[in-house]
């Protein structure tokens, strides 16, 4: 759906407190979860535009987003196992 968030928290609710923690302790996970923010913001906003970029851009910047993703949520599912 166009203009749908996509944060940490709000996709893996079970996981919130963690990823506050994390936030605070592991300066990676800040800077990798400050960085997807981002990217999650500029999407949905070029989405409520009607994308005034490109498709093969637009597709570039889901698919880092996407990864990016995957890459915290795996760090998540580290920590929570230990």
């Amino acid at each position: 759906m166009l203009g749908e968030e996509h944060s940490l928290a709000h996709d893996f609710p079970d996981y919130e407190e963690l990823i506050a923690e994390l936030i605070q302790s592991d300066e990676r996970f800040a800077k990798d979860n400050h960085y997807y923010q981002s990217l999650d913001k500029q999407i949905r906003v070029l989405e409520l535009n009607k994308s005034p970029i490109d498709d093969l851009e637009m597709h570039k910047l889901k698919h880092e987003r996407s990864e990016l993703k995957d890459s915290l949520y795996q760090r998540l599912i580290a920590v929570k196992k230990h």
